[in-house]
């Protein structure tokens, strides 16, 4: 599964009607909400839009047809095997009528067409945890974890040593727990959170 790097748009010009994608990553309902209300023209005559969190979606035709924008627009979306992907196609009407197929055709392809050329990362499932260990062990754990691609979120630290807070990927996170209690010879302690 991937997401986008970063915003990106698209135009295209369609029997006279002008049709803009703007696409972004989104973490949450939320800030879907914040992306479509921000990227939304209210001179336009439609902003029909669709967003996909995992098993989460919503989509608007925003007064078109009812299935001829935002379903067209989340197919774009999902024919990509894009997660946490927000997109907003914008249609300035041109006075000409693109009919149900025109304009399925048309919102659908205006996102393909800019999701096609978004840069794309890879979604990692990680867990975050919380390593207390001495200060003997710090210098070794932060190694040879940096060597494993685990992310560190923050460290602090205690009289005796410090608290890492790190994103473990869930794939290796025992895999993690183990090389962090056998380099600590068992003293140090994690806890994963969910």
């Amino acid at each position: 599964m991937f997401t986008l790097q970063r915003i990106e748009s698209s135009t295209q010009e369609i029997k006279k009607s002008r049709f803009l994608a703007i696409a972004g990553p989104i973490e949450d309902e939320q800030s879907a909400r914040v992306f479509l209300s921000a990227h939304s023209d209210p001179t336009a005559n439609h902003n029909c839009w669709a967003w996909r969190i995992g098993q989460s979606y919503r989509f608007s035709d925003d007064g078109e047809p009812s299935g001829t924008a935002g379903k067209p627009v989340l197919a774009a979306i999902d024919g990509q095997s894009l997660d946490r992907v927000a997109v907003v196609v914008t249609r300035w009407f041109g006075g000409v009528l693109l009919g149900s197929g025109g304009l399925i055709r048309a919102y659908g392809g205006t996102a393909a067409l800019c999701l096609r050329a978004a840069e794309k990362v890879e979604l990692v499932d990680t867990q975050r945890a919380t390593i207390v260990c001495d200060f003997t062990d710090l210098a070794l754990i932060k190694a040879r974890l940096t060597a494993r691609g685990v992310a560190f979120a923050g460290e602090t630290f205690t009289g005796t040593g410090a608290v890492l807070t790190v994103e473990v990927r869930r794939d290796i996170a025992a895999e993690v727990l183990t090389l962090i209690a056998d380099l600590s010879r068992g003293k140090a302690n994690v806890s994963l959170e969910d």
